[in-house]
């Protein structure tokens, strides 16, 4: 995903899509309730998201994971005080970095780009030891959640920083990386895009690509397909030593977008052991109308997120919401997130499903704004019918099955 703090707050250029999907000040008047019974429940669980782009906040001034934000203010979806509240124990925190040119000037710029993220993780960590811990492996992910701690797991969005060097995937491992996709909206040197709009280039991996999904198997890294081809995602099927995933897809049977799946490939994906986490975007037609595309254009360029203070962003927030209310941006909503969940669940089965809804990076619905909705998603599974075993497994067991399968991997191919 274009990520949230770019879309809302450096430039209003993208009017439709995964801007409009923040209309964050249009809050539904009659929220689904959740039960104390069911939050209770979900409570139990060990809750972990897939797809968590919170560090393109660590940057910003002012800007502190372990404040109460709301997205009303300043569009954040993530930190401390509402994973508590939404019971979220931790998650993959995205290194990503926005597709540039395939040049040794463009890879410089991505990897330097990248380690940055990379440091700016750590430093969040090490800078809040009593709330935050690195996760490497499931047991860490389990030790570190009965600590009373929340657990980070490091993953990559776009491989492109590792230019042509396939030995900066080994330096961003020693760093905590423990999943990665090869490629984002566009082609790169490594992969063929779902959304480029030239067309495939590759016919799915390019010859170093491949090399880079031998390279991530041998160093136990699990290979994303969110944002890869149809022909990388099957290739990966057929290549990869270690269980894929897809951090934050949806299906195509909900809504036929390059970004979705087909059910073919959900179903291949689950029976090789893997799972896809449902997406909150590419679920329905976000296209703005003439009248909010004017409007958003009338707004004009936001603050630089590298600068901007608080104060500023929360005065362009409300400039943004004001034309939120006037002319609201097509969303869907929480009910057509959890057809899009229960679909896959009835193709892939409980063990082929995950949840990575793309919070601070185009995420959130009406009636799942931010992460204090999780428990909603257990009350629906519930009701749903399905078992207490079958839900934890899609909140956090068929990850971490994924993460030490990988890991397994590594290990038999170092010997």
């Amino acid at each position: 995903m274009r990520r949230l703090l770019t879309v809302l707050l450096a430039s209003t250029a993208l009017l439709g899509g995964v801007a409009d999907a923040q209309n964050k000040a249009k809050k539904p008047d009659a929220p689904p309730a959740v039960s104390k019974a069911d939050k209770a429940l979900h409570d139990k669980f060990l809750i972990l998201d897939t797809h968590l782009d919170t560090p393109t906040h660590f940057g910003r001034p002012g800007w502190n994971i372990t404040d109460r934000h709301e997205v009303e203010h300043d569009f954040s979806q993530v930190d401390l005080p509402r994973m508590n509240e939404g019971g979220l124990d931790g998650g993959f925190f995205v290194i990503y970095t926005g597709q540039g040119d395939l040049t040794a000037a463009g890879y410089e710029y991505a990897r330097n780009y990248a380690l940055h993220r990379a440091i700016e993780i750590r430093e969040m960590l090490a800078g809040n030891k009593t709330g935050f811990e690195l996760g490497l492996t499931s047991d860490d992910a389990r030790r570190i959640n009965k600590a009373g701690k929340k657990f980070a797991f490091v993953s990559m969005e776009n491989s492109w920083p590792l230019g042509e060097d396939l030995t900066l995937l080994t330096t961003f491992h020693k760093e905590g990386l423990r999943m990665a996709g090869p490629v984002h909206f566009r082609n790169n040197q490594l992969a063929d895009s779902s959304t480029d709009p030239k067309g495939k280039i590759w016919n799915g991996y390019s010859p170093l690509g491949l090399r880079w999904l031998a390279e991530a198997n041998r160093l136990g890294i699990v290979i994303d397909v969110s944002h890869a081809s149809d022909d990388v995602v099957d290739q990966s099927l057929a290549l990869s030593k270690a269980p894929i995933i897809a951090s934050h897809s949806g299906p195509k049977a909900v809504y036929d977008h390059p970004r979705n799946l087909d059910d073919a490939r959900i179903k291949k994906i689950a029976d090789a052991g893997g799972a896809v986490c449902i997406n909150s975007i590419y679920l329905t037609d976000t296209t703005p109308s003439p009248e909010r595309k004017a409007a958003l254009e009338a707004l004009g360029r936001a603050p630089d997120p590298k600068t901007a203070t608080p104060e500023m962003v929360k005065a362009y927030g409300e400039k943004r919401a004001a034309v939120d209310k006037a002319y609201p941006a097509p969303r869907g909503d929480f009910d057509l997130y959890m057809k899009s969940m229960l679909h896959v669940l009835k193709v892939a089965g409980p063990k082929g499903v995950c949840v990575g809804a793309d919070w601070d990076g185009g995420g959130g619905m009406d009636g799942f704004e931010d992460i204090t909705d999780l428990p909603k998603v257990t009350a629906r599974l519930k009701a749903a019918g399905y078992s207490d075993a079958d839900i934890e497994g899609i909140w956090s067991g068929n990850v971490l099955r994924i993460v030490d399968a990988a890991q397994a991997y590594a290990k038999t191919a170092a010997k």
